[in-house]
Formats: C-alpha cells, structure tokens, sequence
C-alpha cells in the first residue's frame, strides 16, 4: 500500500479522499491555488504545496507542476478526485511516465470512454442499447442541423468531451438550431477545450440511472448498484438517490450486467459510472461513462456499507476487489442533497461571498459504513468552514449532505429534518428549496424523470409568504437585547443611558422597521412592560417575553405559545431561522426608502463576475422585453442579460472577452416612453 498520496484536487472530494487516506495511515499531499491558500483542503492534509494563480487553467490543470510536486515530496500516487484533471488520458500517462501511479482508469479507457461520440460507437458494437442520434466527427453547423431535423425535435446537443451539464442544450425547433449549436460549442470549448458535439433525440420525462462500477488488475469486475439521480437543473444533479425507486430486481441486473459489459469492453480498472436515461416504460439506454469517482458516490456507499475511495486506493496498489458481486447487498435507502451557494428564485444563479455563518445538523463527518450493522443517519461532506469565501473561479458548492434510513420514507424524513438544521448567513444559498423540493408530493411519491423541477414550478417556486408574527418577534427581541447589551457595556454607570424602555408615567411604545427579501415592509410596534413587551401588528396584539437566551439561541414566549430560534444579525440584516424556515429581516430606518430600480431605465448590470462572451445587440437597436442583449460566463456556465422592457441601447460598455466584476454596468438603457 501507498505510504504518501497527492491530491491534485480542492474542496470537498480533496478533504474527502484526506479522510480515508487518514484512516488508512496513508500521509496526504494537498496542492492549492492563490485563492485556496486557506483553504480546509489545504488543512486537512498533512503538506501543501502552491500550485499557481487562482485561475483553474493556471494551477488546478497544470499536470506538470503537479507532477514534479508528486516528485518532490516523495508521493507515490495521486488521486485526481473529480473534475478538472480527472479524465485527462494525458495526464494519467504523464503520471505512469514520471514512476507515478494514477489512482484511476488506464488511459485507454479514457480515451475510449472521454468522447461521447467515440463511447457511443464502441458501446453500439458491445450491444448496449443507444438512443437515436448522431455521433460522429462531421461538425459543420449545416451538416448538423441537417442531422437534428432527421432525428426530429426535441433534439438534445452535449458537449462531446464534456460532463455535469456543461456544453448542453435542449433544441425544440429548426429555427433555434443555430443559436443552440453556437452557445453550447462556446460552453463546451470554455469547459473542456473541445467544442465538438453530438446529437440525440431529447426524450420526453426520462429517469437518470446511474450504476456505480468497479474493476480491478486480476479481471473482477462488478457493480454496486444504481443511483437515482433524475432531479435535475439545468442538466445538472440536484438529489440523488440509491437505490432508485420502483427499481425491479430483473432490471437492476440488466443495467448492472450491461454497466459491467460496457467496463469490460474497454479494459477498465477502478472506480467508473455508467450512465442510462431510462423511459418510464423500464427501457433503458447508455448515456455515457463517467472515469472517475463521482460526486454522489456517499449513497452508493451508504447503502452498501463501502467506502468507494479505501476500494480505489487499494486496487489502484495492485489489490483485488474487497467484495465479489455476490457479497454485496442493499441496505437501507440514502439520500444526497448538494448544497450550493446559488439563488434558485434567480435562474439558480451561483453566489459569490463570504460563508460569514455556517452551522450544520448533527453529523458524523466522513463515516463510511458506520457503526455494525447500520450506517451513520447523517452525513455532511464539506470543502468549506465558516469564515470560507465562495470564490468565482470554481464550483459553488458549499457541502453535501447524506442521509440513510431503513427505507425511503425514513431517509426522506430525516433529510427534510436535516435541512431545517442547516443554516447559512452571507451568501444566497438553496437549503430553502431543497426542502421544499424533498417535501413535494412529487418527489415523495417518487414522481421522478428529469424535468420534476420545471413541471412543479408552481410548488418549488411559491411566492414568497410574509414573514410570521414568531420571526418578526425573535427578529425584535434579539435586536431590542442587543441595544441592552451595548448600552450596559458603554455606560455602566449611567442609568439615563440604559436601553430599557422606562418612561415616568406612561409606558414606552416602539415602532421597528423591518423589510424582507421580497420587499414587504412590516412595522411591528413594541410597548415596554415591567417583564417584557406588547406587540402590535397588524390589527393583533400579544404579549411577549423572554424566557431564555444562550448567545443567538433564542427562545420567547408569545401568548400561550413558547417560540424557539436562532438569529444571526449580519450588519442590519437579521437571518431568523425558527420552525425549519429560514427568513430574512433588514432593519431600516422607517423613513428611508428605496431608490428606483434598475429595471425602470438605466444600466443593466453583471449579476456575478465573469467574462462577457457574446454582445447581441448594438448601440442605438430598438429591442422588445425578454430579448437577449449580452452573454456571460461565470463558473463556467453561460447566464444571458436580457431587456428588462421594451426600449432602446443607448450604449454598449463591454466588448467579447473583457472581464467585469459584480454588479458592472454592462451596457445603458432607455425604456421605450
């Protein structure tokens, strides 16, 4: 066995294979960025070695410095987690070339397996079923559109050499071929340096059915099962689950015997995902091949009592498989939920900030398998502490959180529970929408294929509700608490200086002003009693007191009733998390307010730092609401600014390829009188 890995990773799968290398007696080497000079990866290993600047391209893909890092601290091996570096035949041959040992598939297998079109042919001639497409090397634009209106419309485009939604997009007519094409071959060419594509006909509600192999060096190969990972936005996994529902055990042995069919027929060793979109019918056909550990490999293991990253280091030294496919059963169900800095009510737009406040539900970090018998309920994979900025150079996930139970209904029980546990101050997050995601009838029911999230937008996206009376009085009471507190601190001895609302003869009576995320104003009015307060709102009064306080832990009593919670204040801004809603209060002045917005005239901005990448329209064009005017990326997405209204560019301020930051004007605009 190894003695010395490197990790030519960051974040959460780096901390990750950390975990299992520690507990195997394998030292670790961490490799970081400028960016990520502080970074839990670069703490959790027991060395760290500067890659480069922040830029991916300029440190996490560098296999030649990566490589005489390996060197230079005496590594035997290193384990690519995912992404970046991952699937790079190359550099698996780099690292056989240097006497190192790549922790993942021979090159070959990459090779053969990387390029979706090549994939596809191969997988044609070992019988596995296919959907109806084009894979080959022609690209010309003509030539495909020719292609997707023989397959017929919807007709999905994906990046050959890509993966995680990237370089995808679904086409619904001839007429928006073209666009189509271009957007995702710029996406595409971002992401993996290849803008080539492929064709397939778009599948009405599919499944997304994952089987989960391994193989080793003495000719095992088998497979751990399937993962559900049909929830989905924007081609990209949302929940994933294993095993996946309504599952038969004669199919899940027809997807297991052509997943190890496909392994085989291209000589694989390790750890590997097969991909199949299933019709609802129990049909199924191959997608592609993930060569790599995947992200939502916890429920995988949760279900079958393994740690995926101990079996890849051991076979990756030349070991056998630990089990042989009779070995392995299913217990339980498991759920895993991504947690990302991203705002769901905006497109799922990532967010870029500081993790000023992070607490997590109870969990047992990293524990794989759990105790005899029965894996741990809850865990949390995380990159990230609190204090940890959310940078826009990589991936915006925060955590994932992984739930077991001895059945679905459990596991999903727990999940939901877990979530309400979840907090998160300083970023926009999607804890609130995962929760109302796991609570929906269609995904309790398991309703599943991939568009579950579009056709139950009514449910997931509900308008915003006021904020209750209990947030709004914990919101009060922690924010009246802390001027008691300041005050006792500042003048002591100075009893006319004390916050406590005494007034000689009357009793003092307060109006806040509080405004919530979705703009509705409230003015609670708080009148000092010997023992606590009078509400009023609304038309209700009520009385509240304090029963106890232990830092931000709150606990109140409003009439009968006993409210408990947590506020964090942020600034003027109160993030009250009670009754397993999260909900936010900013503190204002009663006589300010807003200024005009933006969508009233004037300059659209950058909703994140990025790279403009495309400019559709032209000083002085006349263009109708909900046209596209400029093209962004950021974390290697495309996010598209469109007119707000009807009216006219009055100037356009950025040029294809300039950098803007957050919140910079992108072009002037006149709204049509």
């Amino acid at each position: 066995m190894f003695k010395k890995i490197l990790i030519a990773n960051r974040g959460e799968i780096a901390c990750r294979v950390a975990a299992t290398a520690r507990k195997m007696g394998i030292r670790t080497v961490a490799v970081y960025s400028e960016a990520d000079a502080n970074a839990k990866h670069v703490a959790v290993c027991d060395e760290a070695v500067l890659l480069g600047p922040a830029p991916a391209k300029e440190s996490y893909l560098c296999g030649d410095k990566i490589i005489a890092i390996a060197l230079a601290t005496g590594a035997q091996a290193i384990h690519p987690g995912y992404g970046f570096l991952s699937e790079n035949a190359e550099f698996a041959e780099a690292c056989a070339e240097a006497g190192l040992v790549f922790i993942g598939p021979p090159a070959a297998a990459m090779r053969a397996m990387g390029s979706k079109s090549a994939a596809k042919s191969l997988m044609e001639k070992a019988g596995v079923p296919l959907v109806p497409g084009y894979h080959g090397d022609e690209q010309e634009a003509t030539f495909l559109q020719r292609e997707a209106d023989r397959i017929g419309y919807p007709v999905l485009l994906k990046a050959s050499a890509g993966g995680g939604g990237k370089g995808m997009r679904v086409v619904d007519s001839a007429a928006a071929f073209a666009e189509a094409l271009a957007s995702c071959k710029r996406e595409a060419i971002s992401s993996f340096g290849d803008d080539k594509v492929l064709a397939e006909k778009y599948l009405q509600r599919p499944r997304h059915i994952e089987i989960q192999v391994f193989a080793d060096t003495h000719g095992n190969c088998i497979y751990l099962f399937e993962r559900d990972c049909s929830v989905q936005r924007r081609h990209q996994k949302v929940l994933e689950e294993a095993p996946a529902p309504g599952m038969t055990d004669a199919r899940r042995a027809a997807m297991g015997d052509a997943a190890v069919a496909a392994a085989q027929a291209v000589g694989y060793v390790g750890a590997g995902t097969v991909e199949f979109i299933a019709n609802q019918d129990g049909s199924f056909y191959f997608m592609e091949m993930n060569t790599r550990l995947q992200v939502e490999h916890p429920v995988t293991e949760m279900i079958t009592g393994t740690d995926l990253v101990e079996w890849q280091l051991r076979v990756a030294a030349g070991e056998p498989l630990p089990k042989r496919q009779d070995e392995l059963k299913i217990r339980g169900h498991a759920l895993e939920a991504r947690i990302y800095a991203e705002n769901p009510d905006k497109g799922f737009l990532p967010s870029i900030g500081t993790l000023r406040h992070l607490d997590t539900p109870d969990a047992v970090q990293f524990e794989v398998g759990g105790t005899p018998g029965q894996p741990a309920a809850v865990r949390v994979d995380s990159g990230v502490r609190e204090g940890d900025a959310i940078s826009p150079f990589y991936d915006p996930m925060i955590a994932k959180l992984i739930v077991w139970g001895a059945d679905r209904k459990q596991a999903l029980a727990r999940m939901a529970q877990a979530l309400s546990q979840y907090q998160i101050v300083g970023l926009a997050g999607n804890v609130a929408f995962l929760k109302r995601l796991v609570e929906s009838a269609a995904f309790a029911d398991a309703d599943l294929d991939t568009g579950l999230i579009e056709r139950n937008v009514d449910v997931l996206f509900a308008p915003a509700r006021s904020v209750p009376v209990a947030a709004l009085a914990l919101a009060a009471v922690a924010l009246i608490e802390h001027e008691k507190t300041r005050a006792r601190g500042t003048n002591a001895g100075d009893p006319w200086s004390q916050a406590l609302g005494w007034r000689l003869n009357s009793r003092y009576a307060r109006t806040l002003a509080f405004r919530d995320e979705g703009g509705r104003n409230y003015a609670p009015v708080f009148t000092y009693l010997p023992h606590g307060w009078e509400l009023s709102i609304e038309g209700m009064s009520v009385d509240v007191a304090l029963l106890a306080r232990d830092g931000v832990d709150l606990s109140v009593r409003l009439g009968d009733a006993s409210v408990h919670g947590t506020v964090r204040r942020d600034g003027d801004t109160f993030h009250v998390f009670t009754g397993g809603g999260h909900y936010v209060l900013h503190h204002e002045d009663p006589l300010a307010h807003a200024g005009e917005s933006e969508a009233d005239g004037g300059r659209l901005t950058a909703p994140m730092p990025g790279k403009v990448v495309a400019v559709l329209a032209s000083r002085g064009q006349d263009v109708r609401k909900g046209e596209p005017l400029v093209i962004m990326e950021a974390m290697k997405m495309e996010h598209t600014i469109a007119a707000p209204h009807d009216g006219t560019v009055d100037e356009i301020l950025y040029a294809v390829g300039d950098q803007v930051a957050d919140g910079a004007p992108l072009l002037a605009f006149r709204t049509a009188a």
